[in-house]
């Protein structure tokens, strides 16, 4: 009986130790579980908020055709057909070269301007082992316009001293499903300038998102001027838009007081006074081939 009794006792033993083993791996699998990297995912829903670039870049091998419109100044009334005559359009192709690297290249009828971009993500919104709060994604163009000189119709006004040169630091931050906000300080240099005008202008810009539905958001964009020029002086851009995502497309719609569609030109060159009407209608379409 002794002997019986010292075996089961041995048995209770062993399986309260396995069972005491087991829940001991099952907590250290939660941890791994728990620690593994988690990404933000889709802080915004396409490359641009509404002007100006996001931090999202394009995946490895996709392709993404962007058509910009900018319609003339709605105040302009009925003759003009509410800003609908003056309309401004750009096409663009961006290629992703890796799932951090995308460049792309565009004409916008504006002034007649080409512009090519590189896009890289330096850091991306993590939780796990390696908390990253933000993303960050680093931004810098190129565009000459090519537009005739007034007084000689026949000679196209092309060369690297008019290029302009753009550059964005681009940091976002998803606070939750629903909500996203970035912060974009920006460096336009110019070559050519008017006299007594400063040849790199500064601005600080700042944009977000709020999600309405799975496919609607509201977004908002505003850059501010850090040294306006006073010989020539421009508007700081706004822009207010809803984004409508419909299978592969993403429709943008918007107002706002720039006219250009690149950097170079919203940044500062906008003319209009978004709070006296000059307001124009705009919209983006978008397009990705994987």
């Amino acid at each position: 009986m002794e002997l019986r009794k010292i075996l089961a006792l041995l048995l209770l033993m062993l399986s309260l130790s396995a069972a005491a083993q087991d829940d001991l791996l099952s907590e250290l699998e939660n941890d791994v579980i728990d620690n593994t990297p988690t990404f933000a995912e889709a802080t915004f829903k396409g490359s641009r908020i509404i002007n100006g670039h996001s931090i999202i870049t394009r995946k490895k091998k996709s392709l993404e055709f962007l058509i910009s419109h900018r319609f003339g100044k709605i105040n302009t009334g009925a003759y003009n057909f509410f800003g609908i005559d003056g309309a401004n359009v750009r096409f663009a192709l961006e290629y992703g070269i890796s799932n951090r690297l995308t460049v792309g290249f565009g004409r916008n009828s504006f002034e007649k301007t080409y512009d090519g971009f590189a896009k890289y993500n330096l850091l991306r919104q993590q939780k796990g082992d390696l908390s990253i709060p933000v993303s960050v994604t680093w931004f810098s163009s190129t565009a000459i316009k090519t537009l005739k000189a007034p007084d000689q119709a026949q000679v196209v006004q092309t060369s690297f001293s008019q290029a302009v040169y753009s550059h964005v630091l681009l940091i976002a931050r998803k606070f939750s499903p629903a909500i996203s906000w970035q912060l974009m300080p920006a460096l336009v240099h110019r070559n050519q300038v008017l006299e007594g005008e400063p040849n790199d202008k500064f601005a600080l810009g700042t944009g977000g998102r709020l999600k309405l539905s799975k496919r609607i958001s509201l977004n908002a964009e505003y850059y501010h001027q850090l040294n306006p020029s006073t010989n020539n002086p421009t508007e700081n851009s706004i822009a207010l838009g809803v984004d409508i995502e419909t299978g592969g497309h993403v429709f943008q719609l918007h107002l706002t007081n720039s006219q250009s569609m690149i950097e170079k030109g919203f940044i500062t060159e906008t003319q209009g006074n978004f709070f006296k009407g000059d307001v124009h209608f705009g919209f983006n379409i978008t397009r990705v081939f994987n």
